[in-house]
């Protein structure tokens, strides 16, 4: 058995039928001997053919652990504040979440249908919710002059409707209830410009 059959299908880029060092993490210095036909082994012991135009590569191959959405942490224990989302199903879900969390990042974090076209920037009105109560609606912030452009935009609007990227998580809050409407609108502030 050749050295040249542990090394896998991607560290094996033949340069012009002639010989290659392959260094890669895990494998020692190997050589091989592309002169015969451009193929190489895979782990299986397996021929595989390589293309005669693969460019020969310098660079490493690495990967991180790719964020979801907007990556939140789980709150420690005791200091989880509670939020339920009634989603366009009328289906309940009651979240743990952190003080300072948005309402569009814990959306999304857990899947719950809610868009935020514009990525939380106030420049749509893809993440509106509604709060049920208006004594929790009014512990929340007066919004701003562009939050309120924006929810003129937003279908649905009710008199406890804002926008869930405006809104963060604070301890009195701890217990919202808020509702996403049945359907959403995709307009920007960038289509009235």
């Amino acid at each position: 058995m050749s050295a040249s059959r542990h090394i896998p299908r991607s560290l094996a880029k033949l340069r012009n039928g002639g010989l290659r060092t392959i260094q890669s993490h895990g494998f020692h210095n190997r050589t091989l001997n592309a002169t015969a036909s451009p193929v190489a082994w895979s782990r299986n012991s397996t021929r595989v053919p390589m293309s005669p135009l693969t460019p020969p590569s310098s660079r490493g191959f690495s990967t991180t652990i790719p964020n979801r959405h907007k990556h939140l942490d789980e709150p420690k224990p005791g200091e989880e504040l509670w939020i339920t989302f009634i989603d366009k199903d009328g289906e309940q879900h009651k979240l743990a979440v952190c003080e300072g969390d948005n309402l569009l990042d814990i959306a999304q974090s857990h899947d719950l249908e809610m868009e935020g076209a514009c990525g939380g920037s106030c420049a749509c009105s893809t993440c509106h919710v509604i709060v049920t109560d208006e004594d929790y609606y009014d512990k929340i912030p007066e919004p701003e002059d562009d939050e309120n452009d924006m929810l003129d935009l937003a279908f649905g609007l009710t008199e406890t409707s804002r926008l869930g990227c405006q809104v963060k998580m604070t301890k009195e809050l701890d217990g919202v209830v808020v509702k996403l409407p049945t359907m959403t609108r995709n307009l920007q502030a960038s289509d009235f410009s």
